[in-house]
């Protein structure tokens, strides 16, 4: 069965949030004609203005700035600081996979502009059993990254008292979660709604048995609201208050601070600038496909649609070449989860979107990028803990009638 697909972006049915109307254009689409045409951005300057004014100087930084190292948190660094001048501390949670070019790009980006840096990685054999489970639970192994990048920040604005917390990009790019109608805060309400994927740390605590203790699960918690309240704080998105444009914003952190980008599995040269941070990216990539059946090249080539950048025509050709494809960092991930590829694909394809249905058959190799053989082979987890996940998994799963 063919998946609908928005007339104007490309995005399928299977996209989250996704909605069309009677044109057969999705949400995400109406959202940026919004933001394009329905936002009085003068305005929003002047409340980013009067924000930053309230703020400013009244602690011993100004703001926390979480930071990737990637286009996003480059650019609001870049920006905060050029515009206004302030003193952020920013803030990187290390999911584990951070490539030499990224940490290059760090390291050159905070001397040119001049900022202190926090750097916090968990305890791997912790991230693996939790990369694991929220894979076997949600077909997503990237839950310890999203609950760390959105909770270890604001654990340290409530340690150094700095109350005014800077995000990227606003969900409302990329899905309907929320809309550009009003500013986005990056609050428990979304940490829950989107980011956690339905999992507490209390919940993953549960699930592992124990095996895991619960004080190693607070970098993945959403600090309590009453600490957060006794700072005064206010988590933001740098986006809902400049139009963002990542291949525009792409060209001046390169430009100015010397960014540079890289190779992305399956992903096209173009955009060099996209998720150049993680060497698993590849592999989340390649779920996604097997869960909903398009992965990123379908997402840079709608968001060029609607930045008036590409054709349908372009996309469609574009997405023919770099989706389908096997990443060879798919070997990398096995060893650290302790699977087998085909208890990987049982996992992934359980979680598929209906009405996608995927045909392993139909997918070719994808190939190696340039720093491959850099990245770490270290730490795979023992196949009978692998197991005995694996095992509590399935004996969740309903018994299907003959």
């Amino acid at each position: 069965m063919e998946m609908k697909r928005c007339t104007r972006c490309n995005l399928p049915e299977t996209h989250a949030t996704i909605v069309f109307d009677e044109n057969g254009v999705c949400n995400i689409c109406r959202g940026q004609v919004l933001k394009q045409t329905g936002i009085d951005w003068n305005a929003r300057k002047l409340q980013l203005d009067e924000l930053v004014a309230t703020y400013r100087d009244k602690h011993d930084y100004d703001c926390i700035l979480p930071f990737s190292g990637g286009k996003d948190s480059t650019w609001t660094l870049y920006y905060l600081m050029k515009e206004y001048g302030l003193k952020p501390l920013v803030v990187r949670f290390d999911h584990g996979f951070l490539r030499q070019n990224v940490i290059d790009d760090t390291d050159r980006v905070l001397r040119r502009l001049g900022a202190d840096f926090v750097h916090f990685r968990p305890n791997w054999k912790v991230v693996r059993k939790l990369m694991l489970q929220s894979f076997l639970e949600k077909g997503d192994f990237c839950w310890h990254c999203h609950t760390g990048i959105f909770s270890y920040p604001m654990w340290v604005a409530i340690q150094y008292n700095v109350p005014l917390i800077f995000w990227g990009e606003p969900s409302a790019e990329y899905t309907a979660y929320f809309s550009y109608d009003q500013p986005e805060e990056v609050d428990e309400k979304r940490f829950n709604r989107s980011t956690n994927l339905g999992i507490t740390a209390q919940d993953m605590f549960v699930r592992l048995g124990g095996e895991v203790a619960e004080r190693d699960l607070k970098p993945f918690s959403y600090p309590p609201m009453k600490d957060l309240r006794r700072i005064g704080y206010r988590s933001v998105c740098l986006g809902s208050f400049v139009p963002w444009d990542v291949k525009r914003q792409s060209e001046i952190i390169q430009r100015e601070l010397g960014w540079k980008g890289d190779e992305v599995e399956n992903v096209p040269p173009q955009y060099g600038y996209e998720k150049i941070e993680c060497y698993m990216q590849g592999v989340r990539d390649y779920i996604k496909y097997i869960k909903r059946g398009y992965t990123r090249p379908s997402h840079l080539a709608a968001i060029d649609i609607r930045n008036h950048r590409m054709s349908l025509e372009e996309a469609r050709e574009m997405i023919r070449q770099y989706e389908g494809k096997r990443p060879p960092s798919l070997d990398l991930f096995l060893e650290f989860i302790g699977l087998s590829e085909e208890e990987f694909l049982e996992i992934a394809m359980s979680h598929q979107v209906s009405p996608y249905q995927h045909d392993p058959a139909r997918i070719t190799p994808g190939v190696k990028v340039h720093d491959f053989d850099q990245w770490s082979h270290e730490g795979p987890m023992p196949r009978e803990d692998a197991e005995a996940q694996l095992a509590r998994w399935r004996a969740t799963i309903p018994i299907k009638a003959a």
